[in-house]
């Protein structure tokens, strides 16, 4: 299917309050009235326990409670006075499948992953919580895992492409998966597909104008945000929109600090990007970037 791309859009970025322990790999998620950026490495891909909580509305930080466990590549997403993290590569076993909630006081652990996934994406939809993508001890996967937020039961249904370090947002009732890899940096997809839950069916859309894994996404209304990634060249600066309603991707402001493995969400019609490393592999930063559509 060939990439449809609109003309260039010129979007604003501006330069706030540096995340105070710099980080890559790490989960983000609205959470509460600001963003949670959740474990990662910390230093030479030395896993964190640590969660911060931004807020946008006097750019400022806090720092929440540790996780119990120390984790990289995980998924978050914050549900109400909830902010939920599952699986990712742990310190022993090296895959996670614990899940936890925090409820702004204290962890608890729930009912683990059916199957261990790091390096997923994750979005809810209608009180269901999808952890699309990923990698397994066995290879990459091949199912999503669905988490009913009000009975806590695990099911499954059919996965995208399989890939990992892919983005995933949803919008408009639907789940969207960008990008990702099937291996190293060098095996990176332009993969672009849309989840309906009431059919349970993926549909191929037009691909993401460059191929990107390690990679971040965020919606805005009727618009999806592909924020960063890596490859051999070094790490990727371009981002793209996608508009939902016409199917058609643009260009806009490239990342001012390009990075990978970067927390990427949107809070009150902005785009943050946060962390992330600004080389290939282990590096890390506290970088936060905003885009203002």
């Amino acid at each position: 299917m060939a990439t449809l791309l609109a003309a260039v859009a010129l979007l604003g970025w501006q330069t706030l309050a540096p995340m105070p322990d710099p980080r890559s790999e790490v989960a983000a998620t609205p959470y509460r009235n600001g963003i949670a950026l959740v474990g990662g490495f910390a230093g030479s891909c030395v896993n964190s326990k640590r969660v911060d909580l931004y807020v946008p509305s006097t750019n400022t930080w806090r720092r929440l409670r540790d996780l119990p466990i120390a984790l990289n590549h995980a998924a978050a997403s914050g549900v109400g006075n909830r902010l939920y993290v599952a699986g990712g590569y742990g310190d022993d076993p090296h895959f996670s499948r614990a899940v936890f909630f925090y409820d702004g006081k204290r962890w608890t652990q729930i009912r683990s992953l059916p199957a261990a996934r790091a390096a997923p994406g994750s979005a809810v939809v209608n009180g269901k919580w999808y952890i699309v993508g990923g990698v397994t001890p066995n290879g990459l996967a091949k199912t999503t895992l669905v988490l009913d937020l009000k009975s806590g039961r695990w099911s499954s249904v059919a996965g995208p492409t399989p890939r990992e370090h892919l983005a995933v947002a949803a919008a408009n009732g639907r789940i969207y998966a960008a990008g990702g890899r099937t291996a190293g940096f060098d095996t990176n997809l332009d993969t672009f597909e849309a989840f309906t839950p009431k059919t349970k069916t993926w549909q191929a859309l037009p691909p993401v104008p460059t191929t990107r894994g390690g990679t971040g996404m965020a919606a805005v209304g009727n618009t999806l945000y592909s924020v960063g990634g890596e490859e051999p060249a070094g790490t990727i600066a371009s981002v793209f929109a996608y508009d939902t309603t016409t199917g058609t991707w643009r260009r806009v402001d490239d990342l001012p600090t390009p990075r990978h493995g970067l927390g990427v969400a949107a809070v009150n019609k902005k785009v943050y990007v946060i962390g992330g490393g600004p080389t290939p592999g282990c590096s890390s930063s506290a970088v936060n970037e905003a885009l203002q559509p």
